[in-house]
């Protein structure tokens, strides 16, 4: 085997056979690939598609280019994913949750990505924090608290992590086989028994309408399922932002207030118990979605999922009172402004995306890799979908850095959020479910 044979296959619109991907995995991964033959076969890819027996075949072959996780515990071990939106803290709130149910959970996250925040990131706005640990040492927290939320190590899918570096560049992000094999060669290096897929949709989403999101969905549950994971997809809504805070430490402080009980309803809790429900009755420890998803809401409601939180905040060299006073340990802003709305109005539609890209030049984002975040920065008390908001109210609050990066911010906001005489109706937060 070779890469140019490979390559040749698929730009003659050939799937390569899975001992190719295999071949062509590793490649990647030890070096024998060259950065050329890699953009040549992600091109190929993007131009002719693989199928979805090549695009398990890349996945898996991806996935075994580095370390895969193994476990002994005595209960499933179940994972989250979600293709990446704005105000989305659910990951934060669902590993202790589905812990606290009976569940293991090594999530393997990632960091903001575009407009989209990320995981790690956020969980290391919390002072002390550490989120690149060992295999080791996951494996004990996940053991000792069920839960943790880390980056993936060097040893876990260094095929993906050198060919999505070359994608970034050779503008061959996206492509559905290529977007799945990413995300399910980590997702699936940590040996899940179940996994649940937030697929988002909308003007705060990469997928902008639900063929797309529909697409991505499928290709995701076929390829994992087929892997030995069972896997279920929920296309959420991401027409406005899923709490009304963007930003990393901004959106901490939304998951500690459901987590101290001063936020009991909303979006970020029903997606939530939506999502768990789905993945507990997958891994076999309820009978019934709604069983779970009453188990999930159970658990928040008597302080049983703070608690786990603390202990995993702890784990990973947070700080051990964190839950008691959480407060403390996030930093706050320089400069907060209100942002007023011009005129009274109904909001009619929320554009998530330019609200997102407003954090990241506030500083809470990267434009480049090698950009320091500003986890303090971001937007609060966003407006929703069908408020009404007289003139001179505030439609957001802009937390920034420094005094001169306030006017651009606003103006991004402004932009961002559609005023109208009509009232609109939301949409419904979950559209259809897949897999």
């Amino acid at each position: 085997m070779d890469a140019r044979s490979i390559i040749a296959k698929l730009r003659q619109r050939e799937v390569p056979e899975t001992e190719d991907l295999r071949w062509f995995a590793m490649g990647l991964a030890d070096g024998t690939v060259s950065d050329a033959q890699a953009g040549a076969f992600a091109m190929a890819v993007c131009m002719g598609g693989l199928g979805p027996k090549g695009r398990a075949a890349l996945t898996l072959a991806m996935r075994d280019s580095g370390d895969v996780l193994q476990w002994d515990l005595d209960g499933p071990v179940i994972d989250k994913h979600s293709t990446g939106g704005v105000g989305d803290c659910v990951s934060l709130l669902l590993a202790p949750a589905l812990a606290e149910c009976g569940a293991f959970v090594p999530m393997i996250s990632g960091r903001g990505l575009g407009h989209t925040g990320g995981t790690l990131d956020k969980m290391e706005s919390i002072a002390g924090l550490i989120i690149g640990v060992s295999e080791d040492r996951l494996a004990a927290i996940v053991a000792q608290v069920g839960c943790a939320i880390v980056g993936a190590s060097a040893g876990i899918a260094p095929a993906d992590k050198r060919l999505y570096a070359i994608r970034d560049v050779t503008a061959t992000v996206e492509s559905l086989d290529l977007i799945t094999a990413s995300i399910l060669s980590k997702k699936l290096a940590a040996s899940p028994d179940a996994l649940v897929l937030d697929v988002k949709v909308g003007s705060g989403a990469f997928m902008k309408t639900m063929d797309e999101a529909r697409a991505l969905a499928t290709a995701l549950c076929e390829t994992a399922n087929a892997a030995g994971c069972r896997t279920t997809a929920i296309i959420s809504d991401m027409n406005q932002p899923l709490v009304p805070s963007l930003g990393n430490a901004l959106e901490v402080a939304e998951i500690m207030k459901v987590l101290t009980g001063e936020v009991t309803a909303g979006p970020l809790v029903s997606l939530s118990a939506a999502l768990g429900g789905v993945v507990l009755t997958d891994a076999g420890l309820v009978d019934d979605v709604q069983d779970g998803a009453d188990r999930i809401l159970a658990a928040l409601r008597d302080g049983r999922v703070a608690e786990r939180f603390g202990r995993m905040v702890a784990a990973q060299g947070g700080p051990v009172a964190f839950v008691d006073t959480w407060a403390r340990f996030l930093p706050e802003a320089n400069v907060i402004r209100e942002v007023a709305a011009p005129e009274a109005g109904y909001v009619t539609a929320i554009d998530g995306e330019s609200l997102g890209l407003a954090v990241v030049a506030l500083g809470g984002g990267r434009q480049v890799e090698s950009d320091v975040i500003d986890p303090s920065v971001g937007l609060s008390g966003l407006a929703r979908l069908g408020d009404f908001v007289e003139r001179g109210q505030p439609l957001a609050v802009i937390h920034a850095g420094r005094e001169d990066l306030v006017r651009g911010a606003e103006a991004m906001v402004r932009q961002a959020i559609t005023m109208d005489t009509d009232p609109v109706t939301a949409p419904d937060l979950i559209h259809e479910r897949v897999g």
